[in-house]
């Protein structure tokens, strides 16, 4: 069965305590803020947003690709409205300056935490732990920022699933963009899978279609190739063009024979 669809305004709950997010409480009822999916839990009730940008929060851990590099902080786009700043000195060793665009460049990506948010936007980043999470291999998928809890699934088990049904590497940031890497048939099923996950988020049961669907790509990968014919054919009618033109010159060596 398909998780209920509800929209602004739409009744959830007449117990405020089980307010969760995307909802609001008036008259100790709770309201569905957004149009998007109910979550229901035993102590909680709320709405992921169908569709939505992505809103920096604290300690969210996001994809940032680099757009400019000023003298002391490399500009990031990071999938939502506001720009995000990396600050020189939160690179683990001391660099000059001149010396930033040689770790750093533009179209770079990079594996970043949201250090600070504050009331005008601004955003700092730093790096997600003590190492430095280049993106140098793979590639990187983007989906609907909200789609993002369901690419995860419930205790992981979406990302575990893909991570062993695909043989690839994935990280998932909370801004919708997705590190994939592996072998070039395997990162695109993954990308096929992913995109499945997108358009079908609003669905129930998506892990095991997700897995049925993998599966039954898989079969077809290995479904045997049908002869190329066409190429033999064309082998056929060379030799017997060659085949002919001996027998022509024989003809000729007989008809030249003095003896004959």
């Amino acid at each position: 069965m398909d998780k209920k669809i509800v929209i602004p305004g739409d009744l959830l709950s007449e117990n405020a305590k089980r307010s969760g997010y995307g909802t609001y409480v008036k008259n100790n009822k709770i309201y569905s803020l957004f149009c998007g999916i109910e979550n229901l839990k035993e102590d909680r009730v709320g709405v992921i947003p169908l569709a939505g940008a992505y809103i920096p929060s604290v300690n969210d851990v996001v994809i940032g690709i680099v757009i400019v590099v000023t003298p002391s902080n490399w500009i990031m786009d990071i999938a939502a409205p506001y720009d995000g700043l990396f600050h020189v000195s939160e690179y683990p060793k001391r660099i000059e300056s001149r010396d930033m665009p040689d770790v750093l460049d533009v179209g770079d990506s990079l594996i970043l935490r949201v250090k600070d948010v504050d009331s005008s936007m601004k955003i700092e980043l730093a790096l997600r732990d003590s190492n430095f999470n280049k993106l140098k291999t793979g590639q990187i998928v983007e989906v609907e920022p909200v789609k993002v809890p369901r690419v995860i699934g419930h205790g992981g088990s979406m990302i575990s699933m893909l991570k062993k049904e695909t043989n690839c590497s994935i990280f998932v940031g909370q801004n919708g963009r997705i590190w994939i890497d592996g072998k070039d048939e395997d990162v695109e099923l993954l990308s096929r899978a992913l995109r499945k996950i997108e358009a079908e988020a609003q669905l129930s049961g998506l892990t095991d279609r997700v897995y049925n669907f993998l599966k039954n790509e898989r079969m077809k990968q290995k479904e045997p190739k049908p002869a190329k014919f066409f190429k033999n054919e064309k082998k056929g009618t060379s030799l017997a063009k060659e085949n002919h033109s001996e027998e022509i010159y024989r003809k000729i060596d007989v008809l030249l024979d003095p003896n004959n």
